[in-house]
């Protein structure tokens, strides 16, 4: 059974806590996996792991395939011999409760360049092997990623439509002299990309190793200023100006009045189906790679998605149209085999849409997802609601990095109707609302049920992952503090997990 009955925690690895100004790979992630084991949980979702461009979201990365660098553990460079200790020693004084990632990314890119630095120069055989039969296995992305990025800071960091036109249009004179003119840097981006991966499989590994499963996130669409629609413009609607002529959104639902304008080109997917959409069976094969489980955000856009005209200042005035559906997943089920994936149905629908969903996902086993958050507005009928579930293929969560934490929600983003019908539903005075809801989840016939750190430790607003339809801090900035996931918080979950029938076989541990 692909979801058997199990639990978990949601957090970016960004938000471990460290010494280096965000959360990265080392020391800090194994404890968390080890807290996870103690704990007795099966899962640890994280965001997509992609490097991030304007913004810091990961929901707008450069590549569809390539990891953060921002991620790599210095601590584990200096175990391989690419820093020394003196190089990590002293970090700046970073605020221990958030990313501020302008210095961070200053500062993490002059560590990552002297270990390139040091590798070039006295890396031992076997790591020049690895590092060779990494970029050769990852040819098919890695090539087109490191000269975009090479570019890109090349041209100080503008987006691709930006460039001197040669490097914008691709132009095979241009990219070879440009491939020439770089050849230090783009090496350089590989290596990074060789870290990241040193690392993550690592961390993934010993997370297997103990029974946990990574859950992974995939957004369905790709930012304009990225690799793979620089490097496969056909796959996208543009004009022949490189501009996009329509653009991603969502009609107004229950995050904003006017929609959701987030601006992605679209993909041409009669043009991917023609190719066996090759690009998408790559993309899964890397998120797999990444991770155990994946879950795909705005997963209804495969089966219709709104369309709104470029330049538009809203996204209030767009068009559904349909998207794959079946065709796709059929195409990578017969590739990849029967992957676990959890999608993300989140939405208003009308009946038709909603039917085509559900019929999508239960075609190929696909759990959607039920937030406990939205549970208490529309009364006893509300699909929220533990009780109105009509089967076990569901993926419960308290809240989501989209939401407020439960009792941010409770103290200030719920309306008094909602709070009251929480309380008599739950049966609870309201003074442990986080954990209320922990239960209420862990209790659902759910298959898996997931909460996120900032609801296993009862923190309010301030602690907050992204606010849709908002851009900059404090979105994405959020950090635990050291020492916060306590033995006692590992016990409490623990004790509720087991109540509910949660625990992982033995044989799984």
């Amino acid at each position: 059974m692909k979801f058997p009955r199990r639990s978990g925690i949601l957090m970016h690895p960004t938000s471990l806590p460290g010494r280096f100004g965000i959360g990265d790979l080392g020391t800090e992630a194994y404890e968390l996996l080890d807290f996870l084991a103690s704990a007795g949980q099966a899962y640890w979702q994280v965001l997509p792991l992609s490097p991030t461009g304007y913004g810091d979201s990961p929901y707008q990365g450069l590549s569809a395939f390539a990891g953060n660098p921002m991620l790599i553990s210095p601590e584990k460079l200096v175990e391989v011999g690419h820093l020394g200790a003196d190089d990590v020693r002293n970090p700046p004084g970073f605020p221990r409760d958030c990313v501020d990632f302008g210095p961070v990314i200053e500062y993490k890119h002059d560590l990552l360049g002297r270990a390139f630095a040091n590798f070039r120069e006295r890396a031992v055989p076997e790591q020049r092997e690895r590092f060779e039969r990494f970029c050769g296995q990852q040819a098919y992305w890695l090539e087109d990623f490191s000269l975009f990025m090479a570019l890109k800071e090349e041209h100080g960091l503008q987006p691709w439509p930006e460039w001197e036109e040669g490097a914008a249009r691709r132009d095979p004179e241009a990219l070879s002299r440009w491939r020439a003119s770089l050849a230090e840097e783009i090496e350089e981006q590989k290596y990074q990309q060789w870290q990241f991966f040193e690392q993550w499989l690592a961390l993934k590994e010993y997370a297997n190793e103990r029974g946990i499963r990574i859950i992974g996130d995939i957004p369905i669409f790709m930012a304009l200023d990225s690799t793979d629609v620089w490097a496969n413009l056909h796959l996208w609607h543009f004009d022949e100006d490189l501009e996009p002529t329509v653009v991603s959104g969502v009609p107004p639902d229950y995050f904003s009045e006017t929609g959701q304008l987030w601006g992605h080109p679209l993909y041409r997917w009669d043009v991917m189906a023609e190719n066996g959409y090759e690009w998408w069976v790559q993309r899964f094969r890397m998120a797999l790679t990444q991770c155990d489980v994946v879950r795909i955000d705005h997963f209804r856009g495969f089966y219709n998605y709104w369309e709104v005209p470029a330049g538009a200042k809203t996204a209030i005035k767009g068009r559904w149209l349909y998207g794959p559906g079946a065709d796709l997943f059929r195409v990578v089920t017969e590739a990849l085999g029967d992957v676990a994936i959890i999608a993300e149905d989140l939405g208003d629908f009308d009946k038709e849409s909603r039917a085509g969903v559900d019929a999508l996902q239960e075609a190929f086993g696909y759990p959607g997802m039920k937030v406990l958050q939205f549970a208490f507005s529309a009364g006893p009928g509300d699909p929220f609601l533990p009780h109105n579930y009509d089967s076990r293929d569901w993926v419960v969560y308290t809240g989501t990095h989209d939401n407020d934490t439960a009792r941010g929600w409770y103290e200030a983003s719920s309306t008094e109707d909602e709070r009251d019908y929480a309380r008599k539903y739950m049966a609870f005075d309201g003074s442990d609302v986080a954990w209320e809801l922990i239960r209420l989840g862990w209790s659902s016939i759910g298959n898996t049920a997931m909460t996120t750190t900032q609801d296993l430790l009862s923190l309010g607003h301030e602690a907050r992952m992204n606010t849709p339809s908002t851009l900059g801090p404090p979105n994405w900035c959020w950090r635990l503090l050291p020492g916060a996931l306590t033995r006692d918080v590992a016990q409490r979950l623990l004790e509720v997990t087991a109540i509910y029938g949660r625990l992982p076989e033995p044989e799984e541990a």
